[in-house]
Order: structure tokens, then C-alpha cells, then sequence
């Protein structure tokens, strides 16, 4: 027995499509909207996050915000750590490496009702039925709704880009004159997407009566943005050079800089004092040698995902084209901080960690701190090994609750490559180090292989490595051992900040990406014809003598089916009952390229048209309703019109309620 039919037991007389066939496909130019004098786009990361800015005057200028206070030994600063603080009554306290310090100065037996919450970002890839009230955990273990930590954080965002823009232009900065854009991962279900517009919304960065006012781009769309207007001096060629000089985090990859000109040299450093970059608006040398149909592949290596999208050259005016649906997983960095817990609780015991963690939060975080700049320090040729400071209270607890030293624990655990030095702190040979990266990279090296192999992603020219996690001298060289000189790796400078500043340059220009792969397939529920033999007996549904097949999807779009941004997909529809007064017409989505019927696994509700034509009488001998569906730049709308008297209603499809 197939699924019950949802259809009627929704008990709606329901809609059948109008022959001749319907798949008449506008591609209407999108209304441009109202103009900004700046555009802000944030960056709201895993691990880190950060805004940049650019008036619309001078789009060649990008701004990257303001030094944070705080800031870590060994790790450059310019975003702050995605890290809030609230108060015990659950009002917003702070956020970055203030809402960190002040968690950290805090007496342990106060800091337990505060809650504070870091890498946070990963539960909206995480969670399979996310909603608006999905929950998160503070570090107290206390839970706290994820929306109401995006909006703060939004809204946090929001109050240090309009003050600093205030100073800059020295008069009250008003929020209806910004372009606000955020930047999400490809990889992101249409949901966690949308997740970003609500908490945007609730933070008031945008109203919901001006939706476009705040652009979602994509994380590899902005890095690919960028990476078009890379001049030679501003990157890093794998190709050129070997990765054995390993970068050193001062200079942040500007090893390659090597054979640079003493010119570029200057321009560089004084680039890295101010927070301005110069985009100049011409197509970098880099882009010149890529033609008409050429092919790229950007790798966005974050914090909590890895994006790996396939884009298209299209000349004259270089427009990109999305050749293969994004892919990746949660395969970034934070892979390798739990990596460095299972070895803490190899040594120590599952049982301390997650006591000490819950009673010394604030010291957890200092080891983690302590963690992140020795990992950050390895080395695929490194030799001596990398030194990891106990805080006190580590080691103070671990007597305490093991009745012995830390020194025996490392002494009597088997784990021979991480030993003790008198000086408190763990010292790790650098095999050990490398044994941390090694499932996390393994995972990024097993998906580029993969996508390699697709008929798409062949004769791939160039390969941009970008994202905090490329900066990694040994997630570089395992890219380089993979392609094996297939495709020439390219690393921008201050590969962190890539997609901020491609954020910025796609919400001055959004009509740059064309082409998008559509992630699922959307159609809406109808009643056909019933044929013999062609549909199953338990889809038959008797109206009025008329014998319907009911259930039906019929598809406006497929997944992986290449969608122009902005395109209308319009089909014409009749309601099955001439008499019905109202007209509900619901949509449907799968990941499946080809759905049946509404009622297979896998296909879900994701919003409802109810079109009221009461009191109106049609003259055709049967009532057209248009259906069409405007694919946007993250969301879909949808509308119906009927025919004959140009009623219509509008809505936005929903992911998150159904």
C-alpha cells in the first residue's frame, strides 16, 4: 500500500493544469530596488566573524571594521570570535573577545548563571528539523533559543557597523540608507538559510516589509567574486613555489611574496596596517587568462563547513555560471579542536573533561585559546615539538578530583607522542599535532576526489583555496598531493577575509552571479486526469462523476537544474470544481530530481496560496489560474493570479514551519 494520500484527507477540491502544456519560462529583469549609499556585509562565522563596508560612491574601496579590543598571541585579529555572553536574566551582555574576557575574569561560583555560547553557527547545518524554535546549550548547559542568539548577534553587528559609519561620515548614520548582505554556506538547506533572514528580521537590521534590503549571498559565490579581481601580487600560486617554507602566521602567506616586487612589498604592508583594500575595478591578470567557458573550483574551508562549489566563465562581461550544486560537509577546522579533546579525554578521562568543563568553563576556554595558536603553528615539515599551556586550574582540578598529578596521568596513559615539560605544559611531537588535522582533512581530500571524478568538474583551470582554514600550511600541501598539478592552487592574501570582501562587491553588484543549480525540486500538488494502467488504483479520487488521479507533483523545477537568477516559472491551472469559491493551491519541495506524487518520501510542504474568488464570475468556459514561481537570490516566492480578473495573491515559501 502506498502513503496515504494527502490530498484527501486535506479534503481541498484542488487544481488541474491547463493544457497545452505549461513551461513557458520568463527571465524578467529583477527591478534593481531602491538605491543604498553603503553596503555592510557580515560575515558571521563559526569560529570567527567580522563585517566590511563600501560606499557606493567609491565601490572600489572595502573597508574591513575597526580593530577589536582583545585579540589572541599568535592569531591576527581582524574578526573577533563569534563568542556572546548573556546575563543571568538573559539579556544581551556582549559578544567577541569582550563577551570572552569578561566570562573569563568572572568568579566561578557567578559565572555558572551566566550563559555563554561559542560555535554556535554549526547547529543550524546540524539540525535536521530546524525551526524557529530550535534550541542551543549554553556553556553552563542551560538552553537558550537559537534565534534569539542570531538576532543579538545581528543586532550587535548592526550597532558597531552604524556607529563606526557615523563616525566615518560624522553625522548620524541611518540604517534605511545600508545594503545589508550576510553570507551563509552553499552547503546550507534552505531552511538554515531562511533561519538567517527571521533572526535578521527579529534583530531589526531589516524590516520584513523590506526584504530587499538584506541580501543572503553565498560563502563561495563571494569568495569567487573576489578572486576575479585578485591582481598577481595579492595571492599565493601553489603552482610556483612548495609549501615547505611554511607560512609563518606573521606574515600571514606572504612567503610567495618572495619574488614580488619591492613596490608590492610596500603596497602590501601598508595594506595590512590599514583596514582599507583597494579593489581595482578591472578584471585581475589572473582572470584575463581565463576564457569563455573556462572552468573554476572555489574551496571554502571555514571554521564548521567546507563549501566546494564548481563556477562557469561567462564573457563578455565575465558573469558566473554555477556548473555542479554545491557540495561539502561540517568538515572544517572546529574538526580538529574535538580531535584534541578526544585526546584530552584519552589521557585524563572522558568523566574529568566534561566535569572540568561545566565546573572551570572559563579555563576550558583559556586551553582551547592556548590550543588554537599551536594549531595554527603546524607544519607539514615541522620538527620540534609544539608546547600547549595547562591553566592552572587544570591542573589544580585534575588533583583534586583524581587524587593524583597530571604528570602521572601523562605518564601512566599510553599516548606515547604527548609528554609532560616541567615548565606545566603539554608538549605534542608534531606527528601528534598532524594526527589531529588528519580525519578533518582526509574528509576535505575524499569530497575534492569525488567531485573530481563528476563529468562536470572536468579541466578545471584554477582551484581557489579560501576561508580561516586555508591558511593551513598542511591542508595546502594535501591539496597539492591530491590534484597532483591538475589545477592551479590559488590562495588569496588574508584568505580570511576573502569572502567578507566578495560580500561587499556582490550587494554593490548582485547581477553578477546569473546561473545558480537549484537545490531541490519544487512544484505544487494537482489532480490529473485518471488513466488506466499509467496511475495506481489508490491514487483514483471520484468527483462529480469525473475520475481524477489525485497527489500529483507537478514540477516547476528540478533539483541541480540550472535556474537564471530572478527567473519566473509560470504554469496555468483550472480549479477541478467550477463552483469552488476558494482556491488553495499548496507547494511542494523535494531533493529528488524527479518527484510523482506529493505523498513520496522525501517531499515536503513548503507553503500554501489561497486564492479567494468568490463573487467573481469567469466568462471562459474554464477559469485560468496562474501560478508562477520567481526564483530569488536565496528565497523563492510565489504567486497566483486569476485570469480573469487579475486577483492575486503572493506568499514566501516557508521551510521552517511545516
Amino acid at each position: 500500500m502506498a502513503d496515504p494520500s494527502p490530498a484527501k484527507s486535506m479534503g481541498d477540491p484542488g487544481i488541474t493544469p491547463l493544457s497545452p502544456s505549461h513551461t513557458q519560462n520568463d527571465t524578467d529583469q529583477v527591478p534593481s530596488g531602491p538605491s543604498f549609499v553603503v553596503v555592510v556585509a557580515i560575515d558571521f562565522g563559526t569560529t570567527s566573524s567580522g563585517y566590511a563596508y563600501a560606499f557606493a560612491k567609491e565601490p572600489e574601496c572595502i573597508h574591513t571594521m575597526r580593530r577589536w579590543e582583545g585579540g589572541d598571541p599568535g592569531v591576527s585579529n581582524q574578526k573577533t570570535p563569534t563568542t556572546i555572553l548573556l546575563t543571568p536574566d538573559r539579556k544581551f551582555h556582549s559578544f567577541g573577545y569582550a563577551a570572552r574576557d569578561f566570562y573569563h575574569d568572572l568568579d566561578p561560583s557567578e559565572s555558572k548563571h551566566w550563559l555563554y555560547l561559542e560555535k554556535f553557527k554549526m547547529k543550524l547545518h546540524t539540525t535536521a528539523n530546524l525551526s524557529i524554535n530550535t534550541d542551543l546549550h549554553a556553556a553552563n548547559g542551560k538552553r537558550v533559543k537559537a534565534l534569539d542568539i542570531f538576532a543579538y548577534a545581528l543586532a550587535f553587528f548592526k550597532e558597531q557597523a552604524l556607529k563606526e559609519l557615523s563616525d566615518q561620515t560624522g553625522g548620524e548614520f541611518d540604517n534605511s540608507d545600508v545594503r545589508w548582505v550576510i553570507t551563509v554556506p552553499a552547503i546550507w538547506k534552505m531552511p538554515a538559510k531562511q533561519f538567517m533572514r527571521e533572526a535578521a528580521y527579529k534583530s531589526g537590521l531589516v524590516s520584513r516589509e523590506n526584504p530587499e534590503q538584506l541580501i543572503i549571498a553565498l560563502e563561495p559565490e563571494a569568495a569567487s567574486i573576489y578572486c576575479r579581481k585578485l591582481r598577481l601580487h595579492q595571492m599565493v600560486d601553489l603552482g610556483t613555489q612548495t609549501t615547505q617554507n611554511g607560512f609563518s602566521p606573521s606574515d600571514n602567506v606572504g612567503s610567495g611574496m618572495s619574488q614580488a616586487s619591492p613596490a608590492a612589498k610596500e603596497h602590501v604592508r601598508r595594506n595590512r596596517q590599514s583596514r582599507t583594500f583597494l579593489v581595482e575595478n578591472v578584471i585581475g591578470e589572473l582572470w584575463s587568462e581565463l576564457e569563455e567557458g573556462d572552468r573554476y573550483v572555489v574551496v571554502d574551508c571555514g571554521g564548521g563547513t567546507v563549501d566546494l562549489t564548481v563556477h562557469q566563465i561567462r564573457l563578455p562581461e565575465g558573469h558566473l555560471k554555477e556548473l555542479y550544486k554545491a557540495s561539502g560537509g561540517p568538515y572544517g577546522s572546529i574538526g580538529i579542536d574535538y580531535e584534541f579533546e578526544k585526546l584530552l579525554c584519552k589521557i585524563f578521562g572522558q568523566d574529568f573533561i566534561d566535569q572540568f568543563k561545566i565546573k572551570r568553563p572559563a579555563a576550558w576556554v583559556d586551553l582551547m585559546i592556548a590550543f588554537e595558536s599551536r594549531k595554527r603553528a603546524a607544519a607539514p615539515d615541522r620538527t620540534n615539538p609544539l608546547n600547549i599551556n595547562l591553566p592552572f586550574s587544570f591542573i589544580d582540578y585534575y588533583k583534586k578530583f583524581r587524587g593524583h598529578s597530571v604528570e602521572h596521568a601523562l605518564r601512566k596513559s599510553n599516548v606515547d607522542f604527548v609528554k609532560w615539560s616541567s615548565q606545566g605544559m603539554l608538549r605534542m611531537n608534531p606527528d601528534a599535532m598532524n594526527s589531529l588535522f588528519k580525519p578533518t582533512i582526509d574528509h576535505i581530500i575524499q569530497h575534492l576526489t569525488e567531485l573530481f571524478e563528476k563529468p562536470e568538474v572536468s579541466d578545471i583551470k584554477f582551484l581557489f583555496l579560501v576561508g580561516g582554514f586555508a591558511e593551513s600550511p598542511l591542508l595546502q600541501q594535501a591539496v597539492q598531493n591530491m590534484l597532483q598539478g591538475r589545477s592551479r592552487i590559488i590562495i588569496p592574501h588574508d584568505v580570511g577575509l576573502t569572502i567578507l570582501k566578495g560580500a561587499v562587491l556582490f550587494g554593490l553588484d548582485p547581477s553578477v552571479i546569473k546561473v545558480r543549480r537549484s537545490p531541490l525540486t519544487y512544484g505544487v500538488g494537482v489532480l490529473n486526469r485518471f488513466v488506466e494502467g499509467k496511475h495506481p488504483p489508490e491514487k483514483l479520487l471520484v468527483k462529480d462523476g469525473t475520475r481524477w488521479c489525485t497527489d500529483v507533483f507537478d514540477t516547476f523545477i528540478a533539483a541541480d537544474q540550472s535556474v537564471a537568477l530572478g527567473e519566473m516559472v509560470k504554469r496555468s491551472y483550472t480549479p477541478a470544481k467550477p463552483s469552488q469559491q476558494v482556491i488553495v493551491i499548496h507547494v511542494y519541495c523535494s531533493e529528488k530530481e524527479n518527484a510523482g506524487f506529493i505523498s513520496e518520501p522525501g517531499v515536503r510542504k513548503c507553503g500554501t496560496l489561497r486564492l479567494d474568488v468568490s463573487g467573481t464570475e469567469s466568462t471562459a468556459a474554464r477559469r485560468e489560474i496562474q501560478t508562477l514561481m520567481q526564483f530569488g537570490d536565496t528565497e523563492i516566492r510565489a504567486m497566483a493570479v486569476d485570469v480573469s480578473t487579475g486577483r492575486t495573491v503572493k506568499a514566501s515559501i516557508d521551510f521552517l514551519s511545516h
